[in-house]
């Protein structure tokens, strides 16, 4: 036998191991296969640079056949919904405040006579803490407009059948809008993108802690000690979470710092609101984590889970991607995402200015998230000991 048969012998045998190990390894497995083709129909379907469908409230004060064809033409455009409808610009800005819509159209009284006289105005509102929201309101609502103002421009030419009407109509559009930006007018990336930043590195930091607490100490032997003390799985689950509470907490601190004297991003709320509701998404941060380490049997599987999470918190649960152009299960496996609910309450209070007030539902969400994910954590903990 010769030493390049022997060599192809070992190596085969080695090549079988490895592909057994593989093979054996299902979880793993599931995730080289199974994961590529949920990016796929997530990009293909959840996400879009493009926002449609926006919530809009809508001040009508003219209530004429020019503005509900005006409003139809912002509906058919599939820019904006409108969802709210109110008396005065102050709602439409409370609504926006609230989360309720994202943008809001104010018509004037006596819009049809300024439109007939080429003086037609209309103001949109925009939501200046979602980037995405803000550039497709803002390029939807200045295409419709002009869309609108030549047709109107066309059917009087029809009418008049003189060049003069025409040549007025170029130089005099019908209708403009008057597009206010709130929140953010002079459209700083920063200010779009710290709040959210900051509640992304803490999800990972948080999630990540917490996910190695129980299987780490499963790989290296000490889980026996702990299981030999007269502790309680729920006094186990504090004891893990606690700490690490601690540590983000001051972590959070640093990056706010920096946001905030570095790169001069304004804090406009409450910062005791912010610190309060902060230590609830890091509780519930925390409980995940620890939910995802109770199932993981080693240290790979929690990473991996981890990783997987990290996805869909990315693409989901609202950071990059507006959710109000997602398809409704879409929006349904966002809300599985801590993130989701802490990134309306983080842009509320340091880009938006809002009280608590503003925020109860997404408040109650963490609550309610952080309380199921601790006991089911609990609940696993111990079956794991028995």
């Amino acid at each position: 036998m010769t030493s390049m048969t022997r060599s192809f012998q070992r190596f085969s045998a080695l090549l079988y191991k490895e592909m057994v190990q593989i093979l054996r390894d299902r979880r793993t497995l599931m995730l080289f296969f199974l994961l590529p083709v949920i990016e796929l129909f997530l990009f293909a379907y959840a996400v879009s640079l493009n926002v449609y469908h926006l919530p809009t409230a809508l001040v009508d004060q003219s209530m004429d056949v020019r503005s509900r064809d005006f409003v139809d033409a912002l509906v058919k455009s599939n820019y904006f919904d409108i969802t709210q409808t109110y008396q005065n610009e102050q709602q439409v800005i409370q609504a926006i405040d609230a989360g309720e819509v994202k943008a809001g159209v104010i018509i004037p009284p006596n819009f049809a006579e300024d439109v007939n006289s080429g003086q037609g105005n209309v103001l949109i509102l925009l939501d200046g803490s979602d980037s995405f929201s803000v550039q497709s309101g803002y390029n939807g609502a200045s295409a419709i407009t002009q869309a609108y103002s030549i047709n109107l421009t066309t059917q009087a030419v029809k009418k008049s059948g003189g060049g003069a009407v025409l040549l007025a109509g170029v130089n005099n559009t019908p209708i403009t809008t008057a597009t206010r930006v709130l929140y953010n007018p002079d459209l700083r990336d920063l200010v779009f993108l710290l709040p959210g930043l900051i509640a992304l590195i803490i999800q990972n930091i948080i999630v990540a802690h917490s996910a190695m607490a129980v299987v780490r100490e499963r790989e290296v032997g000490t889980f026996e000690q702990i299981l030999a003390t007269p502790a309680r799985p729920i006094e186990m689950i504090l004891s893990k979470l606690i700490p690490g509470m601690l540590v983000v907490m001051v972590d959070m601190a640093f990056i706010l710092t920096l946001g905030v004297f570095w790169f001069n991003v304004p804090i406009n709320g409450s910062i005791v609101a912010l610190v309060v509701w902060s230590l609830l998404f890091i509780v519930s941060g925390m409980a995940l984590g620890l939910l995802i380490s109770s199932v993981s049997k080693t240290q790979r599987q929690a990473q991996q889970i981890t990783a997987v999470l990290n996805m869909f918190t990315l693409l989901l649960s609202g950071f990059i991607y507006s959710r109000s152009s997602m398809p409704v299960w879409t929006q349904i496996v966002g809300d599985i995402i801590p993130l989701t609910f802490y990134l309306k309450i983080i842009r509320g209070i340091i880009t938006k200015g809002v009280g608590s007030a503003y925020l109860t539902s997404d408040i109650l969400a963490l609550v309610i998230y952080s309380v199921v994910a601790l006991v089911f954590a609990a609940a696993v903990f111990k079956k794991r000991l028995d």
